[in-house]
C-alpha cells in the first residue's frame, strides 16, 4: 500500500493563484487564524497547533489554503512544514498579503494575543 504522503501536494503554480481563491479561503475565521499562525512561525508543522477544531477539520483548512494557493507545505517526515508564498502573492496581487495580514491583526483581541497557537513564509512554487 502506497503512502499517504507518496503523491505530491497539490499548489497553483503562481500564474495560476486565483484572487477569488484566494479571498474564498481567508473567509473563514480558523483559516485566517491558521495564516496570522505561519506568518509569525514561519516553517512551522501542521500538527504544533489544533487552533480548536477537530484533527480532520484541521486537515481540510491546509488543504484549502495550500490549494488556493496562499501556502506552500513541504513534507519533512511524517510532517508538513508551512510557509506563506509571500513572494508569488506579492507579484500575482502587490499588498494583499500586508493588508489581509494587518486586518488580521485588528480582528485578534487582546486575549488571542496573550495565547497565540503554535505552527509559519517560504515562497515554493
Amino acid at each position: 500500500m502506497a503512502s499517504r504522503l507518496a503523491r505530491p501536494l497539490a499548489v497553483p503554480t503562481e500564474d495560476e493563484i486565483d484572487l477569488f481563491a484566494v479571498m474564498s479561503a481567508l473567509s473563514d475565521p480558523v483559516r485566517r487564524a491558521i495564516v496570522s499562525h505561519i506568518a509569525s512561525h514561519p516553517g512551522g508543522a501542521c500538527s504544533s497547533s489544533d487552533f480548536g477544531v477537530s484533527k480532520s477539520a484541521l486537515t481540510r483548512h491546509w488543504r484549502i489554503l495550500r490549494e488556493s494557493g496562499l501556502i506552500s507545505q513541504e513534507v519533512d517526515g511524517t510532517r508538513h512544514r508551512n510557509w506563506l508564498r509571500t513572494d508569488a502573492l506579492a507579484r500575482r496581487f502587490p499588498g494583499l498579503l500586508p493588508l489581509v495580514l494587518d486586518a488580521i491583526d485588528a480582528e485578534t483581541t487582546p486575549e488571542d494575543q496573550e495565547n497565540p497557537p503554535q505552527g509559519g513564509s517560504k515562497d515554493m512554487q
